[in-house]
């Protein structure tokens, strides 16, 4: 019974490893950055494989060649090689060499800011990433959109604790650290969806901090340009639930965190996300729950049920506002 137990779970372990459909996967190169490090990955990968491969023949073919055999006589001691000590020392430095020269160039390669990069500030919170594009005047969380095959530039930096930003299809990890800017550059080869996460622990939540970003024609982009510039609906067709949500929205003390842009002209800064055209996101709460009714009436119901930890607290709602605030949320766009 104990066999068969390992056998089930040697196979589990096994076959993991072939999913095809993997969204953190570091293997599966969407862009010119994640090319340069998965090029890097594959020449060390061989080279090792090459290592192993001849220390572990000749470690065998001694075993089984040199065994001591009944009437053998006592072999020749030796004490030291002069010619075999040289040689497995430059051997090594030669593979290191192989290994550093390629290594220290991708480096450079990928710190290297990129020309006619479009500029977005990445800012980390626990446990959401919040975008801005300076250029463009907007600011958006959870979900960063970027055009197909042109170069982004992220300024990034963390509000409270480390976070890591890690998009695996399109770069590697990069650290957001509080008072200091560091830079990472992604570029997407088509238009796709790609997942996001912080890979540095930072809490509770920190399984729960992930991130889409987006990458769309330039048409496309510059749509979603135009839609994020204009600011939401302030007026809503009275006796509506729309209009019954916007009034929960402003009493029930979500100003306080949130903005919505060109609402009651309440902006600037807040500790949470930017709701100005939520709806138009699919996911939210840190990209952990897709954007859906299901989802928002968990979270508005008890948010660190969802999430341990989380600064927004439990407004005790009643399932009446609730449905109120979702149906504002909606308009949203």
């Amino acid at each position: 019974m104990f066999r068969h137990k390992k056998i089930y779970w040697l196979s589990f372990i096994f076959l993991s490893s072939c999913i095809e459909d993997a969204p953190l996967d570091s293997l599966s190169p969407a862009g010119p950055y994640s090319r340069s490090i998965d090029e890097l990955f594959w020449l060390t990968f061989w080279i090792a494989v090459g290592v192993f491969v001849i220390v572990q023949g000749a470690l065998l073919f001694s075993v089984f060649y040199f065994k001591e055999r009944e009437g053998s006589p006592e072999p020749k001691q030796i004490h030291g090689n002069n010619f075999l000590e040289i040689l497995w020392t430059i051997i090594p430095v030669m593979i290191l060499a192989a290994i550093a020269v390629p290594t220290v160039q991708t480096i450079f390669d990928l710190a290297r800011e990129p020309e006619d990069a479009l500029k977005i500030e990445v800012i980390g919170h626990q446990w959401w990433f919040e975008y801005k594009y300076p250029d463009f005047g907007i600011t958006t969380a959870n979900v960063l959109v970027i055009p197909e095959d042109q170069p982004v530039r992220l300024e990034m930096w963390s509000n409270d604790v480390l976070h890591n930003y890690w998009v695996p299809k399109l770069n590697g990890k990069k650290y957001l650290v509080p008072g200091q800017k560091t830079y990472l550059n992604l570029q997407a080869d088509s238009p796709e969806e790609f997942w996001a996460q912080c890979g540095e622990y930072c809490g509770l939540s920190h399984s729960k901090m992930r991130g889409r970003v987006i990458s769309m024609t330039e048409a496309d982009f510059a749509s979603w340009v135009e839609n994020e510039q204009s600011y939401a609906e302030k007026e809503l067709p009275e006796s509506s639930l729309a209009a019954e949500g916007q009034l929960v929205y402003l009493n029930a003390g979500c100003t306080q965190c949130h903005v919505i842009d060109g609402v009651w002209d309440v902006q600037g800064d807040r500790i949470a996300p930017n709701l100005t055209h939520f709806a138009n996101r699919n996911v939210f709460a840190g990209a952990a729950l897709k954007n859906n009714r299901e989802n928002l009436t968990k979270w508005l119901a008890n948010p660190a049920e969802i999430k341990p930890g989380t600064f927004m607290p439990n407004l005790e709602l009643t399932e009446k506002e609730i449905n109120a605030l979702i149906a504002y949320l909606g308009t949203l766009k």
